[in-house]
């Protein structure tokens, strides 16, 4: 390139990125085509003419969002930097805020949004704040823990979306896991449950959280429902994750049918189908859960962390991409 062209676009991009004119404007200053115009920015950046940073933003998360939402097909990725000495409760508290400005950007007037339950959620619908929409209806994906007063109880948390959003909350009276399969369904057929199953089968967003390892020791408010044969059967069909009280294994299949059948819920199949599914989730402890939702495509928005993540992609077996993220 000649001296006198790497001046014009040295010009070029003078103008726009300085003087913040726009493409129109330096067209006619220039005399040139606005197409030209176009070209020349381009080539500007190519030639390393122009070099853009993003102050005070790690780009290269950017790109790893960008990375991680077309390897899995995704429509969202949200990832929040975290330091290796931040502790789990600091990780989720930076990740619900993330969380909680995709949710109010993503609600629009007249949509029926459902959502799970858990510590995670109730840390998003926290920072949400308040946003008056029209004729938004909330109700819950599952039904709730064996405590009717437990603080994360999925019809407490539509109770308080619903009133962030000016909306209405539609409440479940049932817990997730039943006895039988047959008190399940009867729950599932009953007449005061026609208004969820219409909810179910109308949802334009679905906002969930991911359990992850199966432990007999976990603190979930709801595992309590399982008996010592659902975790025998768990472990033995290799359960790596549960997704609004549906277990799975790695590649995202369900497992335990006795358990699937006692649950009062809706299924991971169906959340295939909802427009928008929000999944919120860190800890390394969640990859192996994470990456089964992500294979299968249960979920097609996703916020959590970039140790996670990495930790996602290491398991994926990506170690290419997941080792130059660490080191940098």
């Amino acid at each position: 390139m000649n001296k006198e062209r790497r001046r014009l676009l040295a010009k070029t991009a003078y103008l726009y990125y300085i003087e913040g004119k726009s493409q129109a404007e330096i067209s006619e200053e220039m005399d040139i085509y606005r197409t030209t115009v176009s070209r020349m920015l381009h080539r500007a950046r190519a030639e390393g003419i122009v070099q853009i940073s993003i102050k005070d933003y790690d780009s290269d998360l950017f790109a790893l969002e960008e990375y991680i939402r077309q390897k899995y097909g995704l429509k969202k990725v949200e990832l929040v930097a975290d330091q290796f000495d931040d502790t789990l409760n600091t990780r989720l508290n930076n990740i619900a805020q993330t969380a909680a400005e995709l949710v109010k950007a993503s609600i629009k007037n007249e949509d029926t949004v459902g959502i799970s339950w858990g510590a995670s959620l109730s840390k998003v619908i926290d920072q949400i704040g308040t946003k008056t929409l029209d004729h938004v209806n909330f109700c819950p994906l599952t039904g709730g823990p064996s405590h009717i007063n437990a603080r994360y109880h999925v019809n407490t948390l539509v109770y308080r979306i619903s009133r962030a959003f000016h909306g209405k909350g539609n409440f479940i009276n049932a817990m997730a896991v039943q006895e039988s399969a047959s008190l399940a369904q009867g729950i599932c057929r009953s007449k005061y449950f026609n208004t969820i199953s219409d909810l179910w089968s109308h949802l334009d967003m679905a906002i969930v959280g991911i359990g992850g390892e199966l432990t007999e020791s976990d603190a979930s408010q709801w595992r309590d429902l399982l008996t010592k044969k659902d975790y025998d059967i768990l472990h033995k069909e290799k359960a790596v994750g549960e997704m609004c009280c549906r277990f799975f294994d790695e590649n995202g299949n369900t497992v335990h049918q006795g358990l699937q059948d006692r649950t009062v819920g809706l299924s991971l199949e169906e959340f295939a189908a909802i427009p928008k599914t929000i999944a919120v989730a860190c800890g390394e402890n969640k990859a192996a859960a994470i990456l089964a939702i992500l294979r299968k495509k249960y979920i097609n928005h996703l916020v959590t962390d970039k140790s996670t993540i990495l930790k996602v992609l290491e398991l994926d077996q990506d170690l290419t991409h997941s080792i130059q993220n660490k080191i940098s």
